[in-house]
């Protein structure tokens, strides 16, 4: 089955992107940015950062009405998304256990 063919799968792919383009922008722009004087490196991690939050939020807008998703579990991958490694442990928590469900 082709990931990208779902919501869901979509979901997944971008909860990816957006958590590794935080660890970027805490483990490597920041140090950039306050130990070698570098802002351009939080400008543009920063910027790309904020378009995939954007998108993930709207891709979870739209699996939440595909799979009536309470607000719960919404606020839970909301939640997950502004911790560091947060994305990744919605993955196998929150996403997976619902594509298998509705395969």
């Amino acid at each position: 089955m082709n990931i990208l063919k779902t919501a869901l799968g979509r979901l997944r792919i971008m909860g990816f992107l957006e958590g590794l383009s935080f660890l970027v922008l805490l483990g490597i722009a920041m140090p950039l940015k306050y130990i070698w004087q570098m802002p351009e490196a939080v400008k543009i991690t920063g910027a790309v950062h904020g378009l995939l939050f954007v998108v993930y939020c709207i891709l979870l807008i739209q699996v939440k009405i595909e799979h009536e998703w309470p607000l719960k579990k919404v606020g839970l991958a909301i939640l997950a998304s502004i911790v560091p490694f947060g994305p990744f442990i919605a993955d196998k928590k929150l996403f997976q256990e619902n594509e298998a469900n509705h395969v």
